[in-house]
């Protein structure tokens, strides 16, 4: 069952079951995925025949769990803003649609591994200075699509580049 199919199933149970929690959060996402293919249709309509749009359109499995990390930053940013702001109900909130929307990502890789897969993308494109950061980005994305967020990428990446 593909990742989109599981989370319009876990929606039907969580309704049936009265989560309301879930249910918010599970349509919320489904929306966002509707959103990104609306999108993507717009981009393809420039371009491809109409017949063709809606089979183009759909979201592959990279793309949807794009979506969830997508989701899943909003909710960390507004829990931060929520402490920021001593409002600990509403980052407790967050927390758990948080924790709902991580069930659908693929685990997580641990900094080390970060720093392993980083490492190999400064060797395998030869950066030498922070310059070179975008290079090594590239690289070090292409291999971690979902694993890991973009802002630890980058962190990690800078640190080596400059050490």
């Amino acid at each position: 069952m593909d990742l989109l199919n599981k989370i319009q199933s876990d929606l039907k149970q969580a309704q049936l079951s009265n989560e309301t929690l879930k249910v918010s959060v599970l349509r919320l996402l489904i929306a966002a995925v509707n959103n990104k293919q609306i999108e993507k249709r717009t981009k393809l309509s420039k371009s491809e025949p109409v017949e063709k749009l809606e089979q183009l359109s759909k979201l592959d499995e990279e793309e949807v769990i794009g979506v969830i990390n997508s989701e899943a930053k909003k909710r960390r940013e507004a829990i931060e803003g929520f402490k920021k702001g001593n409002r600990e109900k509403q980052a407790q909130i967050e927390e758990k649609e948080l924790a709902i929307l991580q069930s659908y990502l693929p685990e997580q890789l641990s900094e080390s591994e970060i720093k392993e897969i980083v490492k190999k993308a400064i060797q395998a494109v030869n950066a030498k200075t922070l310059a070179d950061l975008g290079k090594v980005m590239g690289q070090t994305l292409s291999q971690v699509k979902g694993r890991a967020g973009g802002d630890v990428v980058a962190r990690i990446a800078k640190e080596q580049l400059s050490s």
